[in-house]
């Protein structure tokens, strides 16, 4: 009696290898390195992405098209002007800044970090897009299902 592979469900356990990107290129790329783990339904990865997952088969080595939205629109309020005096007190009081640097901040509970893509220097303060890089974008998801448990 033969059994048929594993397919992916809402709560599945994965392990697998995965690739997202964009216009732009790769955002995260798993391939090549130790592959990933997580379980659908716990925001681990986009909605737009995990509905994707959804009935793969494990063993299964796909590239997926999403339209843009997998990731949420881009929101304008997601983009917020930081002072020299706050950045100074946030983090190494030298640092520069420049157009397209990703920079690191604390959580308000200082146990995790968030991304902020530099978009515009001014004379005391400057614009960071807090936006998800993929927000709004087509979104090329490359997925190998090494396992489904």
């Amino acid at each position: 009696m033969t059994t048929s592979p594993a397919r992916v469900q809402p709560g599945s356990f994965l392990t697998l290898h995965y690739r997202l990107a964009g216009p732009a290129g790769d955002i995260i790329n798993t391939f090549g390195g130790k592959p990933a783990t997580l379980t659908i339904g716990t925001g681990e990865l986009a909605p737009g992405v995990e509905a994707a997952l959804i009935g793969l088969e494990e063993g299964v080595h796909t590239t997926l098209q999403l339209p843009a939205g997998a990731y949420g629109e881009k929101s304008p309020a997601m983009q917020q002007w930081l002072s020299r005096k706050e950045l100074r007190e946030l983090g190494d009081p030298q640092e520069t800044y420049a157009v397209g640097d990703v920079v690191h901040f604390p959580t308000p509970d200082r146990k995790g970090q968030f991304g902020g893509v530099v978009v515009q220097l001014g004379a005391g303060a400057v614009l960071f897009d807090f936006n998800h890089p993929l927000a709004g974008q087509p979104v090329s998801f490359e997925v190998q299902i090494i396992g489904v448990l």
